[in-house]
């Protein structure tokens, strides 16, 4: 095992601050203790001990709101957002869906629409990321338009994407054990205000009231990009790039915009909110996928026309207006749990660790861990006595094979680690106040492991977090894993421990805990050398 341990040491990183971002780059053996092998000044040990490894219930609740929905920050303010939609259902953890709610801003505040508007067609606009080297491209039709009152020879080019499967979680086309299921997406007017200050609208299981239907249509998994041209002499009539486009109630937004042209309604962002509170997109199924799409790139078009008087000529040109997505915005989120593993582990309490672990993004468990005050004690015990240095320690947690392939993966690496600070005990809200002392030291934080097989496993890295506890008398703080990863800025460091993709992350999976009969329950893997 010395010989095993040296070798792993000759190929040491050099650890770059700053590095927590990259994955798969950590040795056997960090750093924070190679001197004790230079010139075979040590011998190498490793030993495992089990942890205490429990589930925690988050209620199905999580924050929500737009400053949880950033993908990215941009340091100007001008930040990156992700929503999800869509339904997925499979035994382990039940039936999730989600809705997305948002208020609405007009693109000029006041408008004039002029003399006696008519709307001609109202269309939402939805642009996933596609896949844009994959491409059905039938080739230009030739059609007949009517464009305002006169019928226009035109040629009309169709391109159809698939949704990147890289934003899809679910029965995909793409994904083991489903097929591309059809999403009936619609779209509801929201009665209720979406009061961003109110605690009530931050979270995942607000409940809105809606009003009118404004819209639905199939959502097959494609997004098309459209260019029609006129053939006479191949001007431009309409252009869109590649997105979900959905007719939508041209009489409600005649009513609710239109006929309130040059009225205080319309006057500015906040008569307007209260005027049109906004809208809830949702999807009929209760199975299917989850689907991401990013809110900055949706609008609503409306198309209409106004009366022109010419020289005593009366004509009725098309314009166009555009509502964007602004302000307000939140992810709704649903399950029923009925039946599903997760509703019978969740309704037990096992001191000594869960044997199996639960883990799901956007409100859904989480897992917390801890390693026994006994193992401390032992470790310190082999610093002070045989003054026995920790090389390396890591946490290994492994998929249960048994109940979880990993056929719905989407991600190789989308997991976080914190340390708690605290947690309460009856309403078990945890706080939390920094990264682990590893990632604050420019280490990574994790490297995985057989991702194609089953099981595969992680490990997440906690060298100078338990080398702190053993060797300097720090805190032995529960560590919280959750789905998702933490949110990096433009210049591609991390922002914070508190911004993570958690609230939007798709994914789960279920791992083997404490479970002293399993062979691959989740341990505390440790590498320390003592001195000849």
């Amino acid at each position: 095992m010395t010989h095993t341990v040296k070798r792993t040491l000759a190929m040491l990183f050099v650890a770059v601050f700053g590095s927590a971002l990259l994955y798969n780059c950590e040795p056997d053996a960090d750093s924070l203790g190679e001197q004790l092998f230079v010139d075979g000044a040590a011998e190498g040990n490793v030993t495992s001990y089990d942890l205490i490894a429990y589930n925690i219930n988050n209620h199905d609740s999580i924050r929500s709101d737009a400053s949880r929905l950033v993908s990215l920050i941009n340091t100007t303010g001008n930040s990156t957002y992700t929503a999800v939609l869509g339904a997925f259902s499979e035994g382990q953890f039940g039936m999730q869906k989600a809705s997305f709610l948002t208020q609405l801003r007009m693109s000029t505040d006041d408008f004039d629409f002029g003399t006696s508007p008519k709307i001609d067609s109202v269309v939402l606009v939805m642009r996933p990321a596609a896949v844009t080297d994959s491409v059905s491209a039938p080739g230009a039709k030739d059609e007949n338009l009517l464009i305002g009152t006169e019928n226009v020879a035109v040629s009309t080019d169709i391109k159809t994407y698939p949704v990147n499967y890289t934003k899809k979680y679910g029965k995909t086309k793409l994904g083991a054990g489903g097929t591309n299921t059809p999403l009936h997406i619609k779209v509801d007017e929201v009665t209720t205000f979406l009061d961003g200050n109110s605690d009530a609208f931050k979270r995942s299981n607000v409940t809105v009231a809606t009003g009118e239907s404004l819209g639905t249509s199939v959502f097959d998994g494609k997004v098309r990009a459209v260019t029609i041209t006129k053939k006479s002499d191949n001007s431009s009539v309409f252009t869109s790039d590649a997105g979900f486009r959905m007719a939508l109630n041209k009489s409600f937004f005649q009513t609710k915009i239109l006929d309130k042209s040059k009225k205080p309604e319309l006057m500015d962002a906040a008569n307007f909110t209260r005027h049109f509170k906004g809208i809830r997109l949702s999807v009929e199924e209760t199975d299917g996928y989850l689907f991401e799409f990013s809110p900055d790139n949706m609008e609503i078009m409306m198309y209409y026309t106004n009366e022109k008087n010419t020289n005593g000529t009366i004509t009725r040109p098309q314009s166009t207006f555009k509502l964007i997505v602004n302000g307000g915005r939140y992810g709704q989120y649903e399950y029923n749990r009925t039946g599903s593993a997760w509703e019978k582990a969740s309704s037990t309490n096992n001191p000594d660790g869960d044997p199996k672990l639960y883990l799901q993004g956007m409100g859904g468990p989480s897992i917390g861990v801890k390693i026994p005050e006994e193992t401390i004690t032992k470790l310190k015990t082999l610093y002070d006595a045989d003054k026995a240095a920790i090389i390396s320690a890591k946490i290994r947690i492994f998929t249960d094979a048994a109940t979880w392939s990993n056929k719905y993966r989407r991600k190789d690496n989308n997991l976080t680690i914190l340390p708690i600070d605290k947690r309460d005990a009856s309403t078990q809200v945890i706080t939390l106040s920094d990264f682990i002392a590893d990632m604050n030291a420019g280490f990574g934080m994790m490297k995985s492991y057989d991702l194609d097989k089953n099981p595969s496993y992680y490990d997440f890295i906690v060298t100078k977090t338990v080398k702190d506890i053993v060797e300097a008398g720090k805190a032995n703080k529960d560590l919280l894993i959750n789905m998702g990863n933490f949110i990096p800025t433009e210049a591609n460091v991390l922002a914070g421990y508190k911004y993570t993709s958690r609230s939007f992350a798709t994914e789960r999976s279920v791992f083997v805990g404490s479970d002293k009969n399993n062979p691959n329950r989740i341990q505390l893997n440790i590498i320390y050398g003592t001195k000849k």
